[in-house]
């Protein structure tokens, strides 16, 4: 089978023909129909989760997928040969890009029924970042005022539909050319970051949550927008100690951890607000009720671009370069690949 694999930190991804793995215990094989491409692979790439996830290398990259189930491995109930499904697989077992995937089956959903196989794809990191960080770290309640940083992109428009589907009201940051795009999403407020100041804006209305997908200092002038009590989770800036608890790391790194945050900790605490990072994992059962909400219409991944399969590193470079307006994928699918242009999930 075909692959891309990570063997040595630093280097690029390999194209590499591999045997057909077999699923041992707790494991599902899945013939992978399309992969998502996140920033997440770049940083297991260059190495910034080693100290903390310690991925034993080669891996088969890619973390995001869906497809059919071949095979299934003992004590898997639930699941059976021939289910469409989709998982998001964790930085340390990674292994989607591969034209036959290795899946632990408590990473494992049934793939939303209203969708093809390709836009399910959109869905498990996008939307287990959205739920982790509204509703299982935020408890964003119907009335509560959310900020969505980015919300033209692929955690962003499903974030947009989760919080309004909360019954929040949802203010978010996009350019100008994205305005109409978010508002049909759900967005109440739409801030043009390159002609506005959204501190400026929010002077007079703090939101209870913030959302940050930009990192840097995005993250210490959300923490400005927060009413006294209320939360910023970041997902691209500044990891904090909590993360390598999370991670199960040496107390060394958890003590680094201390150090590089406590300059956004401290201004958190002055201002009566808490920061958190949010580094997801995977969690079948949430992403079944994330595939239960597109089922019913409430969700709508949005596929930015879709390459073949073959062309992985160049999909990679793709979601570097930014401004894609939704997910990035790859399908094993030629009728699948689209132009480079947004392209929504049907309905």
């Amino acid at each position: 089978m075909k692959a891309f694999t990570l063997t040595t930190y630093g280097a690029p991804f390999e194209e590499a023909t591999l045997p057909t793995p077999v699923p041992g215990p707790g494991q599902v094989l899945v013939r992978m129909a399309a992969a998502g491409i996140n920033h997440a692979d770049e940083r297991s790439r260059s190495g910034q989760f080693k100290l903390l996830y310690r991925p034993k290398l080669p891996v088969i990259a890619g973390s995001e997928l869906s497809g059919d189930i071949v095979a299934i491995g003992e004590g898997v109930s639930g699941f059976s040969v021939g289910d469409s499904v989709v998982a998001y697989t964790g930085v340390v077992d990674q292994g989607a890009w591969a034209e036959l995937a290795l899946v632990e089956a408590a990473a494992l959903a049934r793939a939303p029924r209203r969708l093809s196989l390709t836009e399910a794809a959109a869905l498990p990191v996008a939307g287990l970042t959205a739920w982790q960080a509204l509703v299982a770290m935020g408890d964003l309640q119907p009335g509560q005022r959310v900020l969505i940083h980015g919300g033209s992109g692929g955690v962003g428009t499903i974030a947009i539909q989760l919080a309004k589907h909360l019954g929040a009201t949802v203010i978010t940051t996009v350019s100008a050319r994205n305005a109409e795009f978010v508002r049909s999403l759900g967005a109440d407020q739409v801030i043009d970051y390159a002609a506005e100041d959204f501190v400026t804006v929010l002077e007079q209305a703090p939101v209870d949550l913030v959302l940050d997908t930009q990192g840097g200092d995005i993250t210490m002038r959300s923490l400005e927008v927060v009413r006294r009590g209320g939360l910023v989770v970041g997902i691209a800036g500044t990891p904090d100690p909590a993360m390598a608890d999370q991670a199960g790391a040496p107390r060394l790194v958890k003590a680094v951890l201390a150090v590089v945050s406590a300059r956004l900790r401290r201004r958190a605490r002055r201002l009566g607000v808490t920061y958190r990072f949010l580094f997801i994992e995977p969690d079948g059962a949430a992403l079944s009720s994330l595939a239960g909400l597109a089922d019913e219409g409430t969700l709508r991944p949005v596929v930015g671009r879709v390459l073949p399969f073959d062309h992985t590193p160049e999909a990679v470079q793709a979601v570097l370069a930014g401004g894609a307006r939704g997910k990035v994928l790859v399908s094993t699918d030629p009728a699948a690949v689209t132009a480079d242009s947004a392209h929504p999930a049907a309905e």
